[in-house]
């Protein structure tokens, strides 16, 4: 985890904390970056630059490495969000606090234009 220090204040910088999951999802697959990079036709420099956050990744990017990784881009980004709460000093009761469970039914509105759309 890389917080970062700008002006006195510490911040968070996503594209760090995207970076690690990558490598760390990789590493943990027991895949080289030259092998991901050509999975997800990105090229290998650019990859290592995303991995060390330096570089901030398109969401087209991350979805093709997701991809060649074979894992949901949700789940990468999951991780990132985790990440990022213990930054924050967050506790996973403050986090459903603020909403960021997810509903188990959805709501009669979307049920009703859901359907109205299939019909």
């Amino acid at each position: 985890m890389h917080p970062t220090t700008v002006k006195g204040e510490t911040m968070v910088l996503v594209r760090q904390e995207i970076g690690d999951v990558l490598r760390d999802v990789r590493l943990r697959q027991g895949r080289t970056l030259r092998q991901v990079a050509s999975r997800a036709s990105v090229a290998l420099g650019y990859l290592s630059e995303v991995e060390r956050g330096q570089k901030e990744a398109s969401s087209e990017i991350l979805a093709s490495v997701a991809d060649a990784l074979e894992v949901p881009l949700s789940r990468i980004l999951r991780e990132v969000g985790d990440r990022l709460a213990v930054l924050e000093g967050l506790s996973y009761g403050e986090l459903d606090a603020i909403g960021s469970t997810v509903p188990d039914t959805l709501p009669d509105e979307l049920v009703a234009e859901f359907d109205a759309v299939v019909r």
